[in-house]
């Protein structure tokens, strides 16, 4: 099974597929539930079940502990869980046969859903706690909430600069008082990392978007003959720094944790930390919306987020939830309180203008 954020690659690289939709339909009887699903004619049906898209893998059974179960216990609506990637998914929703009900995806993609009229609108009277665990205005919107995000910022050895800790992502380019190979994402594992490219060229975080384009990619030539590989997996940048391959690399960063349990000397710099958020949106024509809501709103729950974040090294959306984890379990989160402004969000309306051809550019790039 997937990580979630392996999945990455499938979200952000666009949902154009499901152009392609007659063709993904064939593979519809493998990826789910069959054509057993129908909705009511008002999509308001309910049920004893709820379908959910997830990723699956280990953050597909931290789901399953910290919400699916409880839900299920609380509430006796059982929850089918269904692993399908973007195309066959839009392919169904297009036919009128979603398999799912409640989708939890990127927000990025959500939003390119939207324009694909691929989700239903959102009543935000239906779920509650979108005020009881506070949920940041910014991520919600007419069709999708956010309930958590991963960070994307710098993974260093510590045993690499004789005791001295890179602090920004000028430090990240400087490979003369940092010395070592450097890695970096590619757009098969996320979105190109101009940002991170204009922070070292001394552009405030709060002066990033709109993204300077020319200058990135200049200041990403200067570090282009350091960059050793170029990462399309979540694994890979904690392969790199183990085999010291590189001193340094970009990463996700609930990826730092399961390095230093293996007994690698790493550290994360969170300065310039990337935020993409992921959040709960309900599919077009969706056969059980009453229990795609109650999912919903429960797996909002300030508690509930808390839960998720113990079994699975999630930020949540919610102010709400880190104070119910310990000062040790908040403090290993990049969403602590303490870490939270020195971090910036993605600018996803930008990214969906300007990714194809940033994309595009970026290959143009690294081929070069």
């Amino acid at each position: 099974m997937r990580d979630a954020r392996i999945d990455r690659r499938l979200f952000l690289r666009g949902v154009g597929g499901a152009t392609a939709g007659l063709a993904a339909a064939t593979a519809l009887s493998a990826c789910g539930t069959g054509t057993s699903r129908t909705p009511s004619g008002s999509a308001k049906g309910g049920g004893k079940t709820v379908v959910v898209r997830d990723s699956g893998g280990s953050y597909g059974a931290a789901l399953q502990k910290a919400i699916y179960t409880p839900f299920t216990q609380e509430t006796g609506i059982g929850v089918k869980v269904l692993n399908l990637d973007d195309a066959p998914l839009l392919a169904q929703i297009k036919q009128g046969r979603p398999q799912c009900d409640l989708i939890n995806n990127s927000m990025m993609s959500h939003f390119k859903y939207v324009k694909q009229d691929a989700l239903e609108a959102l009543d935000p009277d239906r779920l509650k706690s979108l005020k009881s665990a506070k949920i940041p205005e910014n991520q919600i919107t007419e069709h999708a909430v956010g309930h958590s995000f991963y960070g994307q910022c710098i993974a260093y050895r510590t045993d690499a600069f004789d005791g001295r800790k890179p602090e920004s992502w000028a430090d990240f380019w400087d490979t003369k008082a940092f010395q070592g190979g450097r890695a970096m994402v590619s757009p098969d594992g996320d979105l190109p990392e101009l940002e991170f490219a204009l922070l070292a060229d001394g552009v405030p975080m709060d002066k990033l978007y709109p993204l300077d384009v020319d200058r990135a990619f200049k200041v990403l030539t200067r570090l282009r003959s350091d960059i050793k590989k170029f990462w399309d997996s979540g694994p890979l940048p904690g392969v790199l720094l183990s085999r010291e391959e590189v001193t340094m690399s970009t990463v996700w960063d609930g990826r730092i944790a399961d390095l230093q349990k293996q007994g690698v000397p790493v550290e994360r710099q969170l300065n310039g930390m990337r935020r993409q958020f992921s959040g709960y949106a309900i599919a077009k024509g969706a056969a059980n919306v009453d229990g795609a809501y109650q999912l919903m709103d429960f797996a909002l729950r300030a508690e509930v987020q808390a839960a998720l974040a113990k079994a699975f090294p999630s930020n949540p959306s919610s102010p709400v939830a880190y104070a119910k984890l310990t000062e040790d379990q908040r403090n290993a989160l990049a969403g602590a309180p303490k870490y939270y402004d020195e971090g910036f969000d993605t600018d996803i309306d930008w990214w969906l203008k300007n990714e194809s051809a940033v994309t595009k550019r970026w290959l143009e790039w690294a081929r070069g």
